[in-house]
């Protein structure tokens, strides 16, 4: 099955892959928290885990599950409070640790990767917004005629988190060069702690007051 798209289309499609990317949010926080306490493999551990959410994401869309989300607002309502709280509780370990541990596992790994990981998935599954964005977005690509609707949905949302392979790496590796700097000196990491844990319980408040 080819799908067939013109040369407008991927240049739109891709100029907005990158742009989506680069916004600012609860899986670009998470990631970046992680990177810069820690260290790159820490920073990939969390990278992974949104990613594995979101591929999940995308299933879901293609599927038409996500269709579920954004037709009732009891189960949307549901999700978004449970994520919302998921990152508040979040926010909370950071705000409580004393620097040498809390969300953001210290040097001599605390928390495991896998706990990490694991828990990178739960940041990207129990938003709804994610799963509302890519059953919006996602369709305004669809190209009638191209190929199998469900084929071009799942091409387009796995091609976004591709992007973001172009994308995030980068930061990560930067941000790791900080990680040195915050091993040396405890107070730093408390106050990293302190502040990406204010910016998850903000960011989960507002997740569970956020209407579609």
């Amino acid at each position: 099955m080819m799908l067939d798209y013109s040369l407008a289309h991927w240049i739109a499609f891709l100029t907005a892959a990158v742009l989506l990317n680069l916004s600012p949010g609860p899986d670009m926080a998470f990631i970046l928290g992680h990177t810069i306490k820690s260290g790159t493999k820490t920073g990939f551990a969390a990278l992974f885990g949104i990613w594995t959410g979101a591929c999940l994401h995308v299933a879901m869309a293609a599927l038409g599950l996500s269709a579920i989300l954004a037709a009732s607002a009891v189960a949307f309502s549901i999700v978004k409070w449970v994520g919302g709280v998921y990152l508040v509780w979040l926010g909370i370990q950071a705000l409580r640790s004393k620097g040498d541990g809390g969300l953001i596992s210290a040097v001599k790994d605390v928390m495991p990767w896998s706990r990490i990981y694991r828990q990178g998935i739960l940041v990207s599954l129990l938003n709804p917004k994610v799963a509302i964005f890519f059953l919006a977005f996602l369709p305004q690509f669809v190209v009638d005629g191209a190929g199998p609707t469900w084929l071009q949905l799942a091409v387009h949302g796995i091609l976004i988190i591709v992007v973001a392979a172009f994308i995030e790496p980068p930061l990560i590796l930067a941000g790791g060069r900080l990680a040195d700097f915050v091993k040396r000196r405890k107070s730093v990491g408390l106050w990293l702690d302190r502040g990406l844990g204010a910016l998850l319980v903000a960011l989960g408040v507002r997740l569970a007051l956020t209407t579609r």
